[in-house]
């Protein structure tokens, strides 16, 4: 048997390998592979939506996984906004990154990432891959946009600062991402291999400002980005990228923490070379956590073993680089909240929000003059449009925006009253001149999908009572957006539908 010290090291190879695995699984439990590689040292599990029912049932889970090891890291993608998965069933109950941003008062921000810090440490997850401290500097980022705090590099840094610190706060570890930036992208690296062509000193003057204050705040993690800059590597994406890994984030901002990457199954990491072989490049390059996918399986976990056994027999990959990545790897794990003995008590995981709150909320909108006038002048909504764009991976399926708020809402709003049709790429809209009116438009990233265009524009040739809402990062010129919200998680929902009734009642009032 492998002798092992306190932090679970050992002269076992193998068992070091398994350690800088982090794959997730299908399911609300963990199957007999999950536990069986725990118990010989897996690194830990990233957790998605599907694994998810309840709030009880994910602390029950971590527990179980926790059980098989006790050092096994628990991540998560929570960032309290459009993307979550502690709330994948209904929207988060956050304003998101964008909102946060925009009303840019840090303790706000904080007192946010430290509701989620807290409803994470009361199910027992122990990591959560965020802030995402990307600045978006391209509204057609497909990716990013209001995951993004915002476009100002100084106003990124000083709400990623924030965010990390309250969250750490809690016990739960930040991982800042995705670095070294991918804010300036218009191509998806789930997908395929985004290429920011930008020089060093645009770098170092705006992609970079946000992660220096995050590792100045103490972040304990850092996630890359499968994205090709030339100016630095002309090559690899930084993912597997020795240059940025070591020379940039190691070297010149100092990061002393763990490394770890973007999920390998995107294309932007794996399209090329396989799994397998992008975690051998990986840990090369210097990443110490490699997150594998969603969906994964104890053959494939073999074949990454397989592989890194193999570059460390030919000596492509130093055992010392593995080594350390595996010390720091528990050494994270070691200082990890404890799972709660339960049960999860439901106000640590939905805060409620009162009327001064949904109100700087709704102040953080972008609302044009035209669509304050055609919303005064309207008594009711008689057709909402909703406009069902694909969604990114990250995002995933969960319940958005005022649909999301109106099937948990405990009262009937102009939603619910109204008729509503659904528009998207296969399904036209019908006759625009024989909707009632008024007609609000409701979509994300509006400007991005000709289908939503060529809708709204057809819209707008034959009605003059038509206000589009946009609840994802529009284009610069406002045309597809009379209403900007810049997010769509439930709590933005609820501030739609109040912002909405509110006009309506106004409309209402006057004589």
């Amino acid at each position: 048997m492998t002798r092992l010290d306190s932090t679970g090291a050992g002269t076992d190879l193998r068992r070091d390998i398994l350690t800088t695995l982090l794959p997730g699984f299908e399911g609300l439990q963990a199957p007999g592979w999950v536990l069986e590689l725990l118990r010989e040292g897996l690194g830990g599990v990233c957790l998605f939506g599907p694994n998810v029912e309840t709030p009880e049932q994910l602390r029950a889970l971590n527990a179980e996984l926790r059980g098989a090891n006790p050092l096994a890291v628990i991540a998560i993608d929570e960032e309290g906004g459009d993307v979550t998965r502690l709330f994948y069933d209904r929207g988060a109950p956050f304003p998101g990154n964008a909102v946060l941003g925009r009303i840019d008062d840090v303790e706000l921000t904080a007192r946010v990432a430290r509701a989620v810090g807290e409803a994470l440490a009361a199910t027992g997850c122990t990591v959560t891959f965020a802030p995402d401290v990307d600045v978006n500097a391209n509204p057609d980022n497909p990716v990013i946009g209001v995951r993004s705090f915002g476009a100002d590099p100084e106003l990124v840094a000083r709400h990623s600062a924030a965010w990390t610190r309250a969250l750490q706060e809690t016990g739960v570890a930040a991982s800042a991402k995705h670095f070294p930036g991918h804010g300036d992208t218009a191509t998806d690296s789930h997908l395929a291999l985004p290429v920011v062509d930008v020089p060093l000193a645009t770098l170092r003057e705006r992609e970079l400002v946000p992660f220096r204050a995050a590792i100045a705040a103490g972040s304990r993690t850092i996630m890359t980005s499968h994205i090709l800059i030339p100016d630095l590597d002309p090559e690899n994406p930084a993912t597997l990228s020795p240059q940025i890994l070591n020379g940039l984030l190691r070297g010149e901002l100092g990061f002393d923490g763990v490394i770890v990457t973007d999920a390998l199954d995107m294309k932007g990491a794996s399209g090329v070379h396989g799994i397998p072989e992008a975690a051998v490049r990986a840990l090369a390059a210097g990443c110490d956590l490699l997150c594998i996918g969603s969906d994964n399986s104890a053959a494939e976990m073999a074949e990454i073993v397989d592989a890194v056994e193999a570059a460390i027999a030919s000596g492509r990959l130093p055992e010392e680089r593995v080594r350390d990545s595996a010390a720091r790897v528990r050494a994270l794990a070691v200082d990890s909240v404890r799972v709660p003995a339960g049960p999860v008590l439901p106000a640590v995981i939905e805060p409620q929000h009162d009327a001064d709150e949904i109100g700087r909320v709704i102040g953080a909108f972008e609302v044009t003059d035209a669509s304050r006038d055609r919303l005064a002048r309207s008594p009711r909504v008689g057709t909402v449009v909703r406009v069902d764009t694909v969604a990114n991976i990250a995002v995933g399926v969960a319940p958005w925006g005022p649909f999301a708020a109106e099937d948990v809402a405990t009262r009937t709003s102009w939603l619910g009253e109204a008729v509503t049709v659904a528009v998207s790429e296969r399904q036209g809209l019908v006759d625009p001149a024989a909707l009632e009116g008024t007609v609000l438009v409701v979509g994300k990233d509006l400007h991005r999908f000709a289908f939503a265009r060529a809708a709204i524009d057809a819209l707008r040739a034959v009605r003059d009572d038509v206000v589009t809402i946009d609840m994802g990062w529009p284009s610069n010129d406002r045309a597809y957006a009379d209403i900007s919200t810049f997010g769509a998680s439930r709590l933005l929902g609820e501030a739609v539908i109040e912002f909405v009734d509110d006009a309506l009642r106004a409309a209402v009032a006057t004589p």
